[in-house]
């Protein structure tokens, strides 16, 4: 193997190490946890041997068996290589949640640049469109969402609570529901917001009988940052000629919703 060829192998060792160190860490940590449970369990039979050496060696001499502290001073060296790899293993896990910290603090700054762009531009559309062009152009978009995302072949979760079909854009899923409820739902959160201060996103899912999402639990609405829970309703014909209610946010939910 050439010399180039080495480098390149190892530049890419290193790039795919750097990407996925918070994975690597985590998994040396889980690791060594074991691991420390097996050094445990060998070091245990040591122990346990050289106090009952120590302790018959005692009696031989007519003395005091050891107390619970010269009993720790006697043994402690066998537990050495276990000691040093849980600190190892813990170091490891306190690595991956610093890296994790970080990546989650450059994604939230990503998508508060994002969102304030995306917020200039709808703002920028609204002064010259106007008010009604604006919405007419979101619920088009919405249309076509359904009309990418086809419910043939597709599952239609029934919530229990309606018998229209929508389409939520943030799920990318159908389910059987009915704009009064999902409307009611909205008002209802809208009112504990009030007191409450912060909604997630999946409290409202839970409102219209849906079930969370992973999005759900990072996302929602904060009253200080954004406001309240505002929906933006289109309609369509699905592709087999059934009618289909586009749910879209006009308010759309926010990251870190949660902190004041």
């Amino acid at each position: 193997m050439s010399k180039a060829s080495i480098t390149k192998l190892l530049s890419n060792f290193s790039k795919l190490t750097r990407k996925h160190r918070a994975e690597i860490l985590t998994g040396l940590g889980i690791a060594g946890m074991v691991t420390t449970a097996i050094f445990v369990g060998t070091a245990t039979p040591k122990a346990l041997e050289l106090l009952r050496s120590e302790n018959e060696e005692l009696e031989t001499n007519d003395k005091q068996p050891l107390t619970k502290l010269e009993s720790v001073k006697t043994v402690w060296k066998c537990y050495i290589p276990a000691f040093l790899m849980c600190v190892a293993s813990i170091m490891c896990i306190l690595g991956a949640n610093t890296v994790h910290a970080r990546r989650t603090a450059a994604l939230s700054a990503a998508y508060t640049l994002s969102e304030s762009t995306l917020k200039e531009y709808r703002n920028k559309v609204v002064e010259t469109l106007g008010a009604k062009k604006e919405k007419e152009l979101r619920r088009e978009i919405a249309t076509e969402k359904v009309l990418r995302n086809p419910v043939i072949n597709r599952e239609i979760y029934d919530t229990g609570k309606g018998h229209t079909l929508c389409y939520d854009v943030l799920r990318d899923e159908y389910f059987w529901s009915d704009i009064e409820r999902i409307r009611k739902a909205v008002n209802d959160l809208n009112e504990i917001i009030l007191d409450d201060m912060i909604i997630g996103l999946n409290d409202f899912y839970y409102e219209i009988g849906l079930k969370p999402t992973p999005l759900g639990e990072s996302v929602g609405w904060n009253i200080n940052r954004g406001g309240k829970i505002e929906l933006s309703f289109g309609s369509c014909l699905s592709h087999d000629n059934i009618p289909c209610l586009v749910i879209d946010y006009a308010n759309p939910p926010k990251y870190e919703f949660d902190k004041y």
